[in-house]
């Protein structure tokens, strides 16, 4: 991992070439595109989508036509506005659930360097969350709330805890004992202005790669979630929802089911992909 041997946060001239869009890596740019132009048809949906998500009609599962561009479910809704809605879901999940559960893992992370005892503490503490698969916090977390939305963001905020823990906590055990570490706790920097101030921004490239791979994840959890009757409840729509409830229509209308998936799918490889470029970028110099 590359070191930056300064006591000031990273210049802003780094941070804009560290920046997913000026990668320079072709998979990283296809990655960037791909999410922004799913996400950007789900926060669109309002305007793109030529039903409303739950409007029921005498056509249950049509093929494609020039009504009903994927055809429509078992109860007669359009599938690409249910979708397109669907994205909604995911993107609302995401954005809130993994930058939840960052900055909760980084605040543990950086606890771990002000005290050794507090440091075994916690990683105890990340061990015990690590134990637990995002099917089994779902459940929990499902049987103390109840299936929802609001079940998929705490179950997603929870799996990332400890992925961003133990990184920070790595980072700030390999860098604190680097001389602008010491030079700055020499002249009488406060822990806590030492570790936010030299060994945050010093340690936040594979920081920078784990939110990737967590977006990915994310879509995989509320997916899945959704999928077993853990997440977001019907009839409002959802990916992972909308493929459990194809499963038994696939020979009437195949686009009840492909559509969501294959939207699914680059989803995850969009985020893949960035977090590809990332890693070539930031830890592979």
């Amino acid at each position: 991992m590359a070191v930056i041997e300064a006591s000031s946060p990273v210049p802003v001239g780094e941070r804009v070439r560290r920046s997913p869009l000026v990668l320079g890596s072709p998979m990283a740019t296809a990655g960037v595109a791909i999410v922004a132009v799913i996400l950007l048809a789900g926060i669109l949906a309002p305007l793109l989508a030529p039903y409303a998500p739950n409007a029921q009609s005498d056509s249950a599962l049509a093929t494609a036509s020039s009504a009903h561009l994927l055809g429509t479910d078992e109860l007669g809704r359009d599938v690409l506005s249910r979708i397109l809605y669907g994205i909604q879901q995911d993107a609302l999940a995401i954005c809130i659930a993994v930058p939840v559960g960052a900055l909760a893992g980084i605040g543990l992370g950086l606890l771990c360097g002000l005290a050794r005892w507090l440091d075994t503490l916690l990683q105890r503490l990340f061990d015990v969350m690590l134990a637990f698969t995002a099917l089994i916090a779902g459940v929990t977390a499902a049987s103390i709330i109840g299936p929802g939305l609001e079940t998929v963001i705490v179950t997603i905020a929870v799996v990332n805890v400890p992925l961003f823990g133990r990184l920070t906590r790595t980072s700030v055990r390999s860098l604190e004992r680097r001389d602008f570490v010491i030079a700055a706790q020499v002249v009488g920097a406060p822990p806590r202005r030492v570790l936010t101030r030299h060994v945050l921004p010093n340690g936040v490239d594979p920081l920078i790669v784990q939110l990737a791979l967590s977006l990915s994840m994310a879509v995989f959890i509320e997916g899945g979630m959704s999928f077993v009757g853990l997440g977001v409840v019907l009839p409002q729509p959802s990916l992972g929802n909308m493929l459990q409830k194809s499963v038994n229509y696939l020979s009437q209308n195949p686009f009840y089911a492909l559509g969501p998936m294959i939207v699914v799918t680059l989803l995850v490889m969009g985020f893949q992909l960035i977090a590809d470029g990332l890693t070539r970028k930031l830890l592979r110099r």
